[in-house]
């Protein structure tokens, strides 16, 4: 044994002289849970303190919400449920079936069904179709009666450029019509959105018999030039087998003049005619003057909490004032 390990044997160890090394713990303080209460109690105070001022607030919007509402102009919507004429589109899809490559040969078109729909859909929808339909039923004094005088039959404005032009009037009246289709029953609505109910609904109809005629007429015409260009090919050739295909073409749009004459519902049938309604879908009178309320009753919340804030700032500037003052006589 070495003089080091003597001497470490020679010391006695804490645990033998019983003097243990006192061991500390950093206390934690305890948790006060006062503060959100002392908190949400400032928070009611100041609600009972401008409890008048927020109860005013609330019933003064209420009230303008009502105001307005009782103001604003009545929307009606009028809808016709419509479905497509399947007989006539049934019957073009199989001429162009069986025709479609003498007609592509001879350079006639035989149509189809889904163009037929889509194309009577963008008609509908288009600038000229409804410039045209607000021409022909007069719209423009009844689309912009609040600046047209019924008497002298002139507009209540004094410059020239503040009247109305067709595409003003197109896009206001596009913007109360509306067509959608139902993807499941293969459905499609038309609707019209305005003040008088009885419009609206004469309205809907009336596209819908229009776009009709004006698709039966342009397919007569079409298949009447048809013909005629037939015609034309078949003085010019003396192929028995040529003429024997035209002479079929001539036939197949013979036979669609025919089923476009006798029908009136070309494109659309309709299933549910639009009827006057009795329910006007806007203003919400009910909805807007609660909504009208509860934005007064937010509002003047902040409003309070707002003031109390100012009030507060108010009253702890007047003692810092006094702290620099005494510090300033203290130096």
């Amino acid at each position: 044994m070495n003089n080091l390990d003597k001497h470490h044997k020679n010391i006695p160890s804490d645990l033998e002289t019983g003097n243990q090394q006192p061991v500390y713990y950093m206390p934690f303080p305890p948790q006060d849970n006062s503060e959100d209460e002392i908190n949400l109690l400032d928070y009611w105070r100041i609600l009972m303190r401008y409890k008048w001022m927020i109860v005013f607030c609330t019933l003064l919007s209420g009230a303008i919400a009502a105001v307005v509402a009782i103001n604003a102009t009545e929307i009606y919507r009028a809808e016709v449920v419509l479905a497509p004429a399947g007989e006539d589109q049934n019957s073009a899809s199989g001429l162009a079936g069986q025709f479609g490559g003498l007609a592509a040969l001879a350079g006639v078109s035989l149509g189809g069904s889904g163009g037929q729909l889509q194309e009577a859909i963008a008609t509908l929808k288009s600038r000229v179709f409804t410039e045209a339909f607000i021409s022909d039923l007069n719209l423009m004094p009844i689309l912009y009666e609040t600046i047209w005088n019924p008497e002298t039959k002139s507009w209540l404005v004094e410059n020239e450029e503040a009247i109305p032009t067709a595409w003003d009037a197109y896009k206001l009246f596009d913007g109360i019509r509306s067509i959608s289709d139902d993807k499941k029953t293969g459905m499609y609505s038309l609707a019209f959105e305005w003040s008088d109910p009885e419009l609206a609904a004469k309205w809907a109809n009336a596209s819908v018999e229009r776009i009709n005629q004006h698709q039966k007429e342009k397919a007569i015409l079409e298949a009447q030039n048809n013909i005629k260009y037939l015609k034309s090919q078949l003085e010019e050739t003396s192929v028995v087998e040529m003429r024997q295909a035209i002479f079929r073409l001539i036939e197949a749009q013979t036979k669609n003049i025919m089923l476009a004459s006798v029908r009136d519902e070309f494109v659309f049938r309709v299933i549910d005619p639009a009827v006057v309604p009795e329910e006007r879908i806007k203003p919400k009178k009910k909805l807007m003057v609660v909504l009208g309320g509860m934005v007064g009753f937010m509002l003047s919340v902040f409003l309070a909490f707002l003031l109390a804030f100012i009030q507060k700032q108010k009253e702890m500037n007047p003692e810092e004032e006094n702290n620099k003052k005494l510090e300033g006589t203290q130096k």
